[in-house]
């Protein structure tokens, strides 16, 4: 998968993207994905992150105040991704979400604040009395 690459550009960009994928590689067995992108820098997203802040409205809500905390998805894993236009890609996780569709300009974002996003999520699962671990394994 691809897009943007030699300085092509979509005639329709209502989605806010800066940054265009030049490649992407899912690393299965490492439940990763890796993304790099036209500026030079690369991202690496373990799937577990992805999959607790999908943007789909399961996670989100449809309103504000409504994001849901997602917890048991230590060992989660993508099983595929759909590109979706020329603008996002779908990602099927291995607990069978796929309702997210992550625009190149939120997996750009989220790669510039995994760091901090993560370590917000993790204070949130433990302010919840939440885990990472599947029910039945904590």
């Amino acid at each position: 998968m691809s897009g943007g690459e030699g300085g092509e550009q979509f005639a329709s960009d209502e989605f806010g993207t800066k940054h265009w994928p030049v490649e992407i590689r899912l690393k299965k067995e490492e439940k990763r994905l890796e993304i790099d992108f036209d500026d030079g820098r690369t991202f690496s997203y373990p799937a577990e992150f992805l999959r607790v802040h999908s943007p789909s409205a399961e996670v989100q809500g449809h309103g504000p105040g409504q994001k849901q905390t997602v917890s048991g998805r230590r060992h989660v894993g993508i099983m595929s991704l759909e590109p979706i236009g020329h603008y996002a890609v779908r990602i099927v996780f291995d607990d069978l979400h796929d309702s997210g569709i992550y625009s190149w300009k939120l997996l750009y974002e989220l790669g510039e604040d995994q760091d901090r996003l993560w370590a917000e999520y993790l204070a949130e699962l433990e302010s919840k009395n939440l885990s990472r671990e599947p029910k039945g394994r904590r």
